[in-house]
């Protein structure tokens, strides 16, 4: 039984499933990472702090991508009503980007990083060495390739189909996503003005144009699931993404606060980042709005679960935690502590690890040919998933929390005589630590809850 609208969505299938593999990995070196805070010499000889971090990293951005490549290949072609202008450019595509992928993961692990800047001509181009950008540049060279086949391919199928809100706003978001890439190509020696453009792409990558590719997947989960007016679906769309932006935008301004920049980014900064968790609870108004005013009961209640869950916990992670630090006069003293990694860590999963599971726990059924939606039985395990890696990230950003304030209490804030060193301060949060990775085991096995879904069927009563 193959239950689906356009024949060419197939090829989103490959990308879901490579990143959730690419999703397991990351999950595995996080917490080969979290073993070495309180272990230190743990597989310190193989995989090195650096190289382990450096690995779930560039993990996290690569399986994302990949998630978010998949999701337009599945709603694009449904939106515009016709089918993918090239399915064989996206299975191309696919596979150079999966090789690119897996090599420079291989670099990391197997060449020190000097000679891998070596080998890969580094000194022609100089972009290696920076968190997140860590890729040599040829990798660096494929991502822009692989972007401009992809959204010819998603841009040749809506100019021959259906213009929808979704689709224009996917479309604005991808596009944003691919041109503020490039600036991973500026690498000026001035470490104040490198940081300066190098927010260029971490900021306005995860704090503006994802914001629109989270919409755009999560409006449209919600037509399909909820059967309300598309009208309806899309005013709240554009009302939110235009909140995203124009918080987002501005809000570049909270990592300029200590790059010797003009004062007045302390005020615009504090102001528009002030701003930045309106749209999240626009959005967490929005998806149960939606769910209450549903004209259907549609059989996927796991992927009515992940989008409720998705506007909650981008709330909690991106708009509650990064309030927590936003301002300038707050940031002084947390920047750069274990505060940043907790909202990072809650706000990533919320947002876009979230969304990504949303449309595969939507799309994978129809994907495999099963109809709607897995038995009942394998939601019952997927729901199993989401409530064990929801509630193992939320301890896991908890313990982080706590171990930033006592890390900001014993380092910059000392009642009495010397801040202690950036060393001793980190035994002291050593409890912190070990919590955070026993969270984080529960957090895999909850993922492993999430994956084995899908391949659990129920037997059918012999006649």
């Amino acid at each position: 039984m193959n239950t689906l609208k356009y024949q060419s969505q197939a090829v989103a299938k490959p990308y879901f499933i490579f990143a959730m593999i690419l999703f397991v990995g990351q999950i595995l070196f996080g917490l080969i990472m979290g073993l070495q805070y309180v272990v230190g010499d743990f597989l310190g000889g193989i995989i090195p702090f650096n190289v382990a971090r450096m690995v779930h990293t560039n993990l996290l951005i690569v399986w994302l991508l990949f998630g978010f490549m998949g999701a337009a290949y599945y709603l694009v072609p449904e939106e515009a009503e016709t089918e993918l202008y090239s399915p064989k450019l996206a299975i191309i595509l696919f596979w150079v980007f999966a090789a690119a992928g897996v090599l420079t993961i291989l670099g990391y692990l197997l060449v020190p990083y000097s000679t891998l800047a070596d080998i890969t001509f580094n000194e022609l181009w100089p972009t290696m060495g920076r968190e997140f950008l860590e890729q040599p540049t040829i990798t660096k060279f494929g991502i822009v390739i692989v972007c401009l086949g992809f959204l010819f391919n998603l841009g040749m199928t809506i100019l021959k189909g259906r213009k929808t809100a979704i689709n224009m706003v996917m479309m604005t978001g991808l596009i944003g996503l691919a041109v503020f890439f490039l600036f991973a190509f500026y690498n000026p020696t001035n470490l104040a003005l490198d940081k300066y453009f190098w927010w260029f792409v971490v900021h306005l990558w995860v704090e503006g144009v994802w914001e629109l590719i989270m919409g755009a997947i999560l409006a449209y989960v919600l037509i399909k699931v909820t059967g309300v007016d598309r009208e309806v679906i899309e005013k709240w769309l554009y009302v939110i993404i235009a909140m995203a932006l124009i918080s987002g935008i501005l809000g570049t301004g909270h990592h300029f606060y200590w790059l010797m920049t003009p004062e007045y980014w302390q005020w615009v900064g504090s102001i528009f980042s002030a701003l930045e968790p309106l749209p999240f609870f626009a959005m967490v108004l929005y998806a149960f709005n939606m769910v209450n005013r549903r004209r259907r009961e549609h059989p996927n209640k796991a992927a009515t679960l992940w989008a409720l869950g998705t506007a909650v916990m981008a709330f909690l992670g991106a708009g509650v935690w990064g309030f927590l630090h936003t301002l300038s006069f707050v940031n002084y003293y947390t920047h750069g502590s274990q505060i940043t990694a907790a909202h990072g860590h809650m706000a990533f999963y919320g947002a876009y690890a979230m969304i990504v599971m949303t449309i595969i726990s939507y799309a994978m059924p129809k994907l495999r040919g099963i109809g709607e939606a897995n038995c009942n039985k394998a939601q019952v395990v997927e729901m199993w998933g989401f409530w064990l890696m929801t509630v193992a990230m939320v301890f896991i950003t908890l313990f982080l929390t706590g171990a930033g304030i006592l890390q900001v209490w014993l380092q910059r804030l000392p009642e009495s005589g010397e801040a202690l060193s950036f060393m001793a301060t980190q035994d002291k949060l050593a409890i912190f630590y070990w919590l955070r990775e026993i969270s984080g085991v529960i957090f895999l096995l909850g993922l492993i809850s999430y994956i084995t879904s899908f391949f659990i069927t129920e037997k059918k009563a012999q006649a």
